[in-house]
């Protein structure tokens, strides 16, 4: 298709949305209420995860059935459960001693990037802000993921016109027309893009000239120190590690362990089924997963979010029945030692460490060639080696005695917003330090009143500081 003809394509899918949304955004919030609750109660219906799951799994090779099942009920009711009370229409706060009041407004049309990691449900909570805040949205799928994509769409645009609601709030680039002129259109052409997905097509989103919400490369890091309940640790590590065959970017991709504890920690780790190389075998995992290193580093997808036995096969290394996860221990960072970056897959690098300054200066090494600002955690019952291990590492998210992969997006066992976006601060190349969520879906007018407020003399102001002359 041509240039011309993807441009005059992509303009019919906005103008469609923009017809729909201009509808939607005289609801009321009752409307808007209701509107949300329904998609979020049908879209986890038995049914529905099922179909939606086993299509993921087909198309993608990605990840395994009961993660998915797991994310798509576990996020989309965790985003429903944080959005549910929340005020979208009209004046939604009130700030009297400032004299201030808020007014949230709708974007418009949002560009959706989809990944292939989660063709399923990242449609779906995206769906659940935007019908919230009022606001189109049109899919760009992965082209692993693209039927998955479309056919989540479809299912929610059947519920739409069900209950009475212009379908055309949600649209998604056909399987057929997928390219990626049309997802560049797509990104020139909408008033805002949320962007989950790899360094690429971040990229390109901010690179469109619209404003964009992206999120950074993970590479978790996970420090053990001498206070870790190691038998609680192992676990939570294997769960980070295994759940959805490592294909998320929150799975631990390294673990940096006190020596005073190494021996006991990796025969922790080894009652939850993991694999340690022998020294022999570095070289053979790390060319299955990086196999055109040093030329690049790019990951070899027939590895990424796969069982240990084809993870296994590929590197020409046997490992016991029963293995759910393979170790791989490294000494260095950066370029020279591809494994200190993110894997997507179930192998994590395993460090050696003096101390607390040794784990931080290895955490901040390995972010410093993989995944700044990302996440890192630490398995310690010492809060002032958590403080500090969290002042010191270039990270947003710092999880301490907690699943890093089960915990980042949202959690009932923790506060972090749920969320499938998760920006990664300047350290990650993002402008968002949170959890993306629904504020950022919404504009915000305010209104001004005048208040009965003078201005401090100037002992008022400094007299308390120290800063001024006798």
């Amino acid at each position: 298709m041509s240039d011309q003809n993807v441009e005059i394509y992509i303009s019919g899918l906005v103008e469609r949305a923009r017809k729909a949304q201009a509808v939607i955004e005289q609801y009321s919030q009752e409307q808007v209420d209701q509107l949300t609750a329904m998609l979020a109660y049908e879209m986890t219906r038995p049914a529905v995860k099922d179909e939606l799951a086993k299509l993921a799994l087909e198309e993608t090779k990605l990840g395994d059935y009961d993660s998915k099942i797991g994310k798509i009920d576990g996020k989309v009711k965790g985003v429903f459960y944080e959005i549910k009370h929340e005020k979208t229409v009209g004046v939604v706060e009130e700030i009297p001693e400032k004299g201030l009041r808020r007014i949230s407004k709708p974007v418009g049309v949002i560009g959706a990037l989809i990944p292939s990691t989660q063709p399923e449900m990242i449609p779906i909570t995206t769906a659940l802000f935007c019908m919230k805040s009022r606001n189109a949205v049109i899919y760009a799928p992965h082209p692993r993921g693209k039927r998955t994509t479309n056919r989540t769409t479809e299912i929610m645009r059947g519920l739409l016109k069900q209950h009475g609601v212009p379908e055309d709030m949600l649209l998604c680039i056909p399987a057929e027309k997928l390219s990626v002129e049309m997802t560049t259109e797509l990104m020139h052409q909408s008033d805002l893009i949320m962007a989950t997905g790899g360094a690429g097509m971040v990229k390109a989103a901010y690179s469109s000239g619209r404003p964009a919400y992206g999120v950074g490369a993970g590479n978790a890091i996970m420090c053990i120190d001498d206070t870790a309940d190691l038998k609680d640790t192992a676990h939570k590590i294997m769960l980070s590690k295994t759940t959805d065959l490592a294909a998320g970017c929150s799975c631990d991709n390294a673990l940096v362990i006190f020596d005073s504890v190494y021996d006991q920690a990796i025969e922790a780790l080894k009652a939850e089924g993991a694999y340690l190389c022998k020294p022999e075998e570095h070289d053979k995992i790390q060319k299955a997963i990086f196999p055109e290193w040093p030329a690049n580093h790019n990951i070899n997808r027939d590895i990424v979010a796969k069982p240990i036995d084809v993870i296994a096969k590929i590197a020409g290394i046997t490992v016991p029945e029963g293995t759910k996860f393979i170790l791989v221990e490294e000494t260095g960072s950066g370029p020279d030692f591809p494994l200190s970056g993110e894997k997507m897959c179930m192998v994590a690098t395993v460090y050696r460490c003096k101390d607390l300054d040794g784990a931080i200066a290895r955490v901040n090494a390995n972010h410093a060639y993989s995944g700044a600002g990302h996440s890192c955690g630490i398995y310690s019952q010492n809060d002032e080696n958590v403080v500090k291990y969290a002042l010191n590492t270039h990270t947003v998210r710092v999880n301490n005695n907690l699943p890093n992969g089960l915990t980042n997006t949202g959690a009932w066992f923790a506060g972090y917003p749920f969320s499938p976006s998760l920006g990664c601060g300047t350290w990650g190349g993002n402008i968002c330090s949170k959890n993306v969520t629904l504020e950022y879906y919404m504009n915000t007018t305010w209104i001004a009143t005048q208040i009965d407020r003078k201005a401090p003399t100037e002992e008022e102001l400094f007299g308390d500081t120290g800063v001024m002359h006798a």
